[in-house]
């Protein structure tokens, strides 16, 4: 059963930190780009970030460069993949959902074949 489970979501003042995290499993995800996702009400889900299966290339949507990091840990049987995201602005706050693709690193989400079931956070302003 695939299974992609997202948690550290909350409420952040502006300038503060999270640390989201994603466990996948069910699949051989150490073999898969692994992606950060958002959505905001009213808005369509706009990407953040992806990282290769080995986390050895990143790729960050302009609006998060240079304030969150990605990064992932390839366990036996599952596999975590972390968002830190810092300096928060109100414009981050959307549902976060971890999602996953064995090929596509893009930034159109219908591309992503597994996804979690979203984690909210909201940076008040």
């Amino acid at each position: 059963q695939v299974q992609l489970v997202e948690s550290g979501g909350g409420l952040v003042q502006a300038g503060g930190s999270l640390r989201l995290s994603c466990a996948a499993s069910g699949r051989t995800f150490s073999n898969y780009i692994m992606g950060w996702f958002r959505q905001a009400p009213g808005k369509e889900r706009e990407f953040v970030v992806a990282i290769s299966w080995s986390g050895g290339s990143t790729y960050y949507a302009d609006s998060v460069k240079g304030r969150f990091t990605i990064s992932r840990n390839n366990a036996k049987n599952t596999v975590y993949v972390y968002l830190q995201m810092n300096s928060l602005k109100p414009e981050d706050t959307a549902v976060y959902y971890c999602a996953a693709d064995p090929y596509y690193n893009g930034v159109h989400w219908r591309e992503y074949d597994y996804w979690g079931q979203g984690t909210q956070v909201t940076v008040p302003s």
